[in-house]
């Protein structure tokens, strides 16, 4: 069952929000050739931490660190650890965020220094597509019209979405109904409701959708190793339209 939110609750997932989008532009100052994904994990739990939050992820279904820090051909969940970030690199942070019992979760990729032109587009496309498929979370539309806007704007621009993952609800958990993919599929979806609140988050490939699971059970590749990109926002569906909650 899809939860439609209370504006007290949808005001508590908007402060949850707010410390991860707080934590994610400290993060994009602090990347930089020689830093190691274990220190921006560091960082980001003592930002979390000072402003009252907790880090959504540690623990979660057995997951090991605060938050999951991305390079390059990983899509999503890497650990991090002592690999140091290099010029040329790109990376992705996704940040979950528990305040007073509710969640907001939030995801970006950046460069780090000069990156080639493949990335900064591939970066472009994954952010313009999340911003696309949140225009399309209007009410009395479906899920469906969501992830079909994200898939039509991936792959006019030469990109491929992940299937293996999708977006969410989120609220009292971090992961609830509904399900939301970034490529079309058979079933409608839900209609979207004022109250509802979601996930949005498109992964895109520079190469093929397939991904592979490494040794640690987490770390989610692209099967070909090509760069991946990835955006995420937690909104609320309104009447007048969708909010984004993790500004």
């Amino acid at each position: 069952m899809i939860a439609l939110r209370t504006a007290q609750e949808i005001e508590t997932i908007r402060k949850a929000g707010a410390i991860v989008a707080a934590t994610l532009d400290r993060l994009r100052n602090s990347i930089r050739s020689g830093i190691t994904t274990e220190e921006l994990d560091a960082i980001a739990r003592k930002e979390i931490l000072a402003m009252g939050g907790y880090p959504a992820f540690k623990g979660y279904k057995g997951y090991p660190a605060n938050i999951c820090v991305s390079p390059n051909e990983v899509v999503v969940h890497g650990i991090p650890s002592a690999r140091r970030l290099k010029e040329g690199d790109i990376v992705s942070l996704d940040i979950g965020v528990r305040f007073r019992d509710y969640f907001a979760d939030g995801a970006a990729t950046f460069g780090v220094g000069n990156i080639s032109e493949l990335a900064a587009r591939l970066i472009q496309v994954t952010r313009q597509a999340l911003s696309i498929g949140i225009s399309n979370a209007i009410c009395g539309r479906s899920i469906s019209d969501v992830s079909a806007a994200i898939q039509a704007h991936v792959e006019s621009n030469g990109f491929s979405v992940v299937r293996a993952f999708v977006g969410h609800g989120i609220g009292a958990k971090i992961h609830e109904e509904p399900e939301i993919p970034n490529y079309r599929s058979s079933r409608l979806g839900p209609v979207l409701q004022p109250g509802m609140v979601l996930a949005i988050e498109p992964m895109v490939n520079a190469g093929t959708h397939e991904v592979e699971i490494l040794e640690d059970g987490w770390t989610a590749v692209t099967k070909d190793r090509r760069l991946s990109a990835h955006f995420e926002h937690t909104i609320v569906v309104k009447e007048d339209g969708p909010e984004i909650l993790t500004i």
